[in-house]
């Protein structure tokens, strides 16, 4: 299924007006209808002055919906995608790789959780130079506060293994993005680039980080209407698409907001804590570069399991 605008062509009704008002409720591919409520939806339509060809937007999309289900996988099949397609990528620290089975899995959302200066840009950054020196794959970093450090990498490749600096680098591709529309056009430039380049090339996409969503995402949740949180469900989904979809690695970070009693707590909420595959929580030792890491949540491994590794500064 497609962005929603790469439908007018074939389908006049989708135009740039019924594209504007899908994207004021959070939808801007077919995929994100099947997360809304469409009596909600065709409410809102009847609001607008050109109601009835939004309502005629909608069945089309519907339509579209019914022609393009995926097929139904049975047990077996599942299992041989996970055996062949999502590999197990080291992120660079012992620690963490012990903690996780290997480290991250390809296939799978991990977001990072962690206060201030806890490191995870730091993990990201190693996990960037390791992904693509020992796996050879290319990774797509996501920075949205201008916090990507090319001589960061450079100090961690070094670390590992003293390859050519040129060489790492050209395998890491960084993307500026400073709110949440600037993130749905690219990740969804970069899901129709991946699917059409296929297994040409001899480099193959293994990672995606986003550092951090949080900053993308806490700007919309404001206000008493459902769009901010529909926006943020739409990331979501779509950052777990790409990851089955693609079979690479996403990892994205998250900061942590005050909650009851002044206690620490990851940001974006309840709807957000139950759609990342695998939550991990960060913390550093005050005064030192010693860091714990602790699973809040995975699908095959136990929470509460902790880690404790050295980020160099």
């Amino acid at each position: 299924m497609a962005p929603l605008k790469s439908l007018e062509a074939q389908y006049g009704i989708l135009d740039s007006n019924f594209q504007s008002f899908c994207a004021s409720n959070g939808i801007f591919t077919v995929e994100d209808f099947l997360l809304h409520d469409l009596s909600v939806l065709a409410a809102f339509a009847e609001q607008e002055p050109t109601s009835e060809r939004l309502k005629e937007g909608i069945t089309q999309v519907l339509s579209i919906i019914d022609r393009q289900h995926q097929p139904w996988l049975n047990g077996l099949q599942l299992l041989e995608d996970a055996q062949q397609n999502k590999h197990v990528l080291s992120t660079g620290f012992k620690g963490i790789d012990k903690l996780l089975e290997g480290g991250l899995r390809e296939g799978q959302l991990t977001e990072l959780v962690g206060p201030s200066s806890s490191g995870k840009t730091q993990l990201c950054l190693r996990v960037a130079a390791n992904v693509a020196i020992q796996h050879k794959g290319r990774v797509i970093f996501l920075d949205t506060g201008n916090s990507f450090s090319p001589r960061r990498i450079e100090h961690f490749v070094r670390q590992i293994s003293g390859s050519v600096f040129n060489e790492v680098m050209s395998n890491i591709l960084c993307h500026s993005t400073f709110d949440i529309f600037s993130m749905f056009d690219v990740l969804h430039q970069l899901e129709n680039s991946l699917k059409s380049q296929g297994h040409k090339g001899d480099c193959k996409a293994r990672t995606l980080i986003v550092d951090s969503i949080s900053s993308l995402i806490t700007p919309i949740l404001g206000g008493s209407g459902p769009q901010g949180h529909a926006l943020m469900t739409s990331a979501g989904f779509l950052l777990k698409k790409l990851a089955h979809e693609l079979n690479i690695a996403v990892l994205v970070t998250n900061h942590m907001v005050a909650g009851e009693g002044g206690n620490l707590k990851p940001a974006l909420g309840e709807s957000w804590k139950s759609i990342p595959h695998v939550r991990l929580l960060l913390s550093r030792d005050q005064g030192n570069k010693t860091c714990s890491i602790s699973i809040l949540k995975h699908p095959s491994l136990a929470s509460g399991e902790v880690a404790r590794f050295v980020i160099d500064d």
